[in-house]
């Protein structure tokens, strides 16, 4: 990791704040090179430099993942005074289609944000040798040499992951803490292991409850023994997830925690719709501040330092001190961890927020051990 990344990411985990800085982009390719948010005093070389973005299907308004890198971009700009371009994908099959544009846009760096974009990225960076490539929750690695019709995985890429199950695991410590009826829920939008790490973690904090306390809390919607659970088939349809999530409180669930981008949003709505009965945990970005509509439902947030990694890639590359070592935000890092309480700061006990943060130190110090086999392995 870089020691500008270091530098930051501690800072990027506390303060995690995903704005609404520019409009929303509404054409493929669109240009933000007049962005008011480019720096007073662009540094040298700005102008010729092009950072770019590819959303995946969520869109940069998602208040999870894709709004969170965006910010990443938008923070590179205003700090190097570069120029940009972003792509925003409404559905898969835009993911050729955008990367090419940034190409065409004779884009110096391209970061496109998603797992579902693993195999797009691989095939444009093998064709693209002199950009340099960022990609969000995606292992480059990991492709598919065959599928692709690659032969070799190309070296222009530098992955940015997260280690979400280990913050995730508090969240579930969290969870079981606070549920009254015993019964927590989650659901995901598709088994894919940026959705199923959260999953993993969260069970096992759930399970590690019970053990220390002698509880039997229950997990509805997943069992990381079996990977068996649910999922809504989709990150977009916001009335799928509340469905999925009323499913899970109609069974008990008191407290669910939606691993599933925009539709995961039903799921807080469902909570929110409760009456006080129900509460929630959200994933990627504090909610509070993406969604603080639904604030009053929300324990915590695992969140993930999307926006400073992206930053430091659009930096090093602008720098020419690009490094394709994949970086792995972790709790030692400070790339995940929960976010602030902030409405339940006062409601959450003294000893379980003590025990939680102890929990940290121990999963930091190798203490406790998460099992999830989707964990991103650090350089």
């Amino acid at each position: 990791m870089s020691k500008y990344l270091k530098g930051l990411a501690v800072l990027g985990a506390m303060t995690l704040v995903v704005t609404a800085c520019g409009s929303r982009p509404t054409e493929s390719n669109q240009s933000e090179g007049s962005d008011k948010t480019n720096s007073a005093s662009p540094q040298a070389g700005a102008k010729d430099f092009r950072a770019c973005m590819v959303s995946d299907s969520g869109g940069f308004d998602d208040k999870s993942f894709n709004q969170t890198s965006y910010k990443g971009l938008l923070d590179a700009k205003k700090e190097l005074g570069v120029s940009s371009s972003t792509a925003e994908s409404k559905s898969d099959g835009d993911y050729p289609k955008n990367v090419g544009g940034m190409v065409d846009a004779k884009c110096n760096v391209i970061v496109t944000v998603g797992f579902k974009l693993g195999d797009q990225t691989a095939i444009s960076a093998s064709e693209n040798p002199t950009i340099k490539f960022g990609i969000v929750d995606y292992d480059i690695k990991a492709t598919d040499l065959k599928k692709t019709n690659l032969k070799e995985v190309p070296t222009n890429v530098k992955s940015l992951l997260f280690n979400t199950a280990q913050s995730s695991f508090l969240a579930g410590y969290l969870a079981a803490g606070m549920s009254k009826s015993g019964k927590v829920g989650t659901f995901g939008g598709l088994p894919i292991p940026t959705v199923t790490i959260f999953m993993d973690g969260f069970w096992e904090g759930v399970q590690y409850f019970n053990q220390q306390k002698k509880k039997n809390v229950q997990v509805l919607g997943w069992n990381e023994t079996t990977q068996k659970g649910l999922f809504t088939n989709d990150f977009e349809n916001k009335a799928q997830g509340k469905n999925t999530a009323s499913n899970l409180i109609s069974q008990g669930a008191d407290i669910v925690f939606p691993v599933a981008g925009p539709a995961g949003l039903g799921g807080l709505e469902a909570a929110k719709a409760s009456g006080g009965k129900v509460n929630a945990i959200w994933v990627d970005t504090d909610g509070c501040v993406s969604a603080p509509e639904y604030c009053n439902v929300l324990l915590t947030s695992v969140d993930k330092g999307m926006d400073v990694a992206v930053q430091d890639v659009i930096t090093t590359s602008f720098q020419d001190k690009f490094d394709n070592t994949p970086y792995v935000g972790t709790l030692d890092n400070g790339g995940t961890g929960l976010a602030p309480y902030h409405e339940w700061d006062s409601k959450i006990p003294a000893d379980l927020k003590a025990e939680i943060d102890q929990l940290k130190k121990d999963i930091i110090d190798g203490k406790i051990a998460i099992k999830s086999k989707v964990q991103p392995q650090s350089q």
